[in-house]
Formats: structure tokens, sequence, C-alpha cells
């Protein structure tokens, strides 16, 4: 996905993270050719992307209040929650929940970082992220994870972590806070000074992130709905 460009940002190198349901992280990687091609913190930043998506999302059967069940199996991106976390928002203080891991974040050996014995691997990292490169991880009958990427603007970062979602073919997401087909998608409304009228609205990085961005639900669309 990185090296074949098209995502809207500086088009550097990334780090990815993947947990489990229970938050507990899988794997991590990057793209570059060595771990020093990458920023070195936005390695912790992707898997507190991935932990945040998943702890903050809905598995297919959760009971939705909403009309016809809207938000039933509601899945959250990381850049879902950029706004709703500001100063007198909803989420106000959810950024301070779930405190980072911190003897797990900063342990091993650098040399590993990025490979197999990532000491992260098997470790819950906790952290909540509230922009742009996390996203949720669903099958065609559940919630099995989620996925953060770091490494560039943060509307790259979630250019690409749909990208990567679309490609793994775990993006039967139930709902959104958007209707289909954007689904959980990043949403451009913020003015500066001014509510996103949404409530889930996140910051423009860049023009060329922004069209990519909007673009997603029609270049890399959603997977049929999970269904439990």
């Amino acid at each position: 996905v990185v090296e074949g460009g098209g995502n809207g940002g500086l088009g550097y190198h990334m780090w990815a993270s993947v947990v489990n349901r229970d938050g507990v992280v899988c794997a991590v990687a990057f793209s570059g050719p060595d771990r020093d091609n990458q920023w070195p913190g936005s390695r912790l930043i992707s898997a507190q992307k991935a932990y945040t998506t998943n702890a903050f999302s809905q598995p297919p059967d959760s009971i939705g209040g909403g009309p016809a069940g809207l938000f039933q199996g509601l899945s959250l991106s990381t850049a879902n929650l950029f706004s709703a976390v500001q100063p007198g928002n909803s989420l106000f203080g959810l950024q301070f929940s779930n405190p980072i891991n911190t003897p797990a974040a900063y342990s091993g050996a650098p040399a590993d970082y990025g490979t197999a014995n990532d000491p992260l691997v098997g470790e819950t990292i906790g952290g909540v992220n509230v922009f742009g490169g996390g996203v949720a991880l669903y099958t065609s009958d559940a919630l099995i994870g989620g996925l953060g990427v770091s490494g560039d603007t943060s509307c790259t970062d979630h250019v690409i972590s749909w990208k990567m979602r679309d490609g793994l073919g775990l993006d039967h997401i139930p709902n959104g806070v958007l209707p289909r087909p954007a689904g959980d998608n990043i949403i451009y409304d913020t003015q500066a000074g001014s509510p996103s009228p949404s409530g889930f609205g996140h910051p423009q990085c860049v023009p060329p992130a922004t069209v990519e961005g909007e673009l997603l639900p029609v270049t890399h669309p959603l997977g049929s709905p999970a269904q439990p």
C-alpha cells in the first residue's frame, strides 16, 4: 500500500500493528528497508491506534439503540474520535483513559522492533489515540481486533489503514458513524473555532490526503456488513 503511492501524504514509510479482540498485540511491522526508515515514535502510536479502535468498536451482535439498529455493531475508527474528545464534547477525557502499558512499551531490544520477536507481541499496550490511522477489523460475522498504522500525516495514516483493511478482506463493518458506503471513514467537517457538525470530524492535513480519504468508499468499498 505504501509503495503503491496515491495515499495523499508525505510518502513516508509506516509502522503497522494488529491487536486481537482482547487488545493483545499480535504483530508489529514496518514498510521500509529497516526499522530506521520510519519515525521511531510511530511504532507505539500504531499499536495505540490498533488498541483504541478495537476497544471502542462493537461486535455485530451488540444491541444498538438507534432507529432500525442504526448503531448496532458500531465501528469507530480513531479518526472518528478527534472531535468527540475535545473540551466540552461528549467524549472529553477519553484520551486519558486506558493508560499505556509503559513497561511493555519500552521493553526489549530495539533490533527486534517490527519483527516476529517484537517485544510488544503478546502484550496489551493500552493507550488511547484520537487521530486517523486506526480501523477495526471485521470478518463476515465477528469483530476480531484492530489495525493501526502511523508514520505520515494522520490523514494519510487513515487512508493507508483503510486500504490495508480492504486488502485483508476484514472490512465487513456492520455500522459506522456515517451511513454506508462511508461507514467509519474519516469526516472532514471541522472548521477552526467551530464544532464538528457530525460530532465525529477530523481536521484536514494536506489537500491530496483529503481527496484520497473522501474517495475511499468508492476506490476501496467496504465489504458486506457482518452478520452475527
